[in-house]
């Protein structure tokens, strides 16, 4: 039997419909629309499919534009629009129902040395410290709102470890700053930009809800509209998404009904393998 894992990842390959168009299905997360980290790495995966292997991607830019119908197939259209000697350029839509929903350009490079620094990696627990989203989850009982019980515990591509308290839990104003180990549920296959478009739909879990830290808010405070208007990744180096990776995540501004988070993911022995960064719609109604 196939596990969620083997779903998402045949979602990412897509389907070719024709030279430079792909179709994607979408997995039902109980949202009522489509999860932005799954049309980021179904576009990615689109990019990929007309890029040379021998160049990886370094960064991906993305709006999001509709919300999206998860009960309808999404076509990506891919146009080529740069291919150099050294880098490669893609733009990726999304259309749904005749409309795009998503509008993405990624960059692409042949591998060559240069210049290495980073910053460090903070001190946090490793992951075997921290209890799973999901097992805080099943001991909160009548904690958690109702129309979240079944989907909080239902099985996951991904596993997800919030150092601290996930928004769920927490009360009163926090730092705007947050730490969330993750990794595949089992081992990824070496598809070319396949561990690159699984980090880029782990990157958007928990994101822009740190914004709202600081203002005692969470994605369930009534009245709470959060919605991604649009993200960034930038790939520095190889990693495995079936290892543990951790994402660093702080927000330096919120204003205009508008929140931005910057983030850090390394692997565990503290390699910065991505940087990413997103900004989002919380509005206060």
């Amino acid at each position: 039997m196939a596990t969620v894992l083997d779903e998402l990842i045949k979602l990412l390959s897509l389907e070719r419909i024709e030279e430079n168009l792909y179709r994607g299905q979408s997995q039902d997360l109980g949202w009522g629309t489509v999860y932005g980290g799954q049309v980021i790495g179904q576009a990615l995966f689109a990019a990929l499919h007309t890029v040379p292997a021998d160049r990886p991607v370094h960064s991906l830019h993305a709006y999001f534009l509709r919300p999206g119908d998860v009960s309808a197939p999404i076509v990506y259209d891919v146009d080529r629009s740069r291919d150099g000697s050294s880098f490669t350029t893609r733009r990726v839509k999304a259309i749904q129902h005749g409309h795009p929903i998503f509008d993405m350009s990624a960059s692409f490079q042949k591998v060559e040395p240069g210049f290495d620094h980073q910053i460090d990696m903070p001190q946090v627990p490793p992951p075997e410290q921290v209890p799973t989203d999901q097992e805080r989850f099943a001991k909160a009982g009548d904690l958690l709102p109702e129309f979240m019980r079944d989907r909080a515990l239902a099985e996951r591509p991904i596993e997800i470890r919030t150092v601290g308290e996930p928004d769920v839990f927490l009360t009163g104003k926090n730092p705007p700053e947050r730490c969330v180990w993750f990794k595949a549920t089992a081992v990824v296959p070496e598809t070319p930009g396949l561990h690159q478009a699984l980090l880029a739909y782990a990157s958007d879990f928990s994101f822009i809800t740190t914004s709202l830290k600081p203002h005692g808010a969470t994605w369930l405070t009534p009245g709470m509209q959060v919605a991604s208007v649009d993200h960034a990744v930038w790939f520095h180096a190889a990693f495995r998404a079936d290892e543990w990776l951790l994402h660093v995540m702080e927000s330096p501004r919120a204003s205009g009904a508008r929140g931005l988070v910057n983030g850090r993911i390394y692997s565990r022995d503290g390699r910065l393998v991505a940087s990413t960064a997103q900004q989002g719609l919380i509005r206060k109604r």
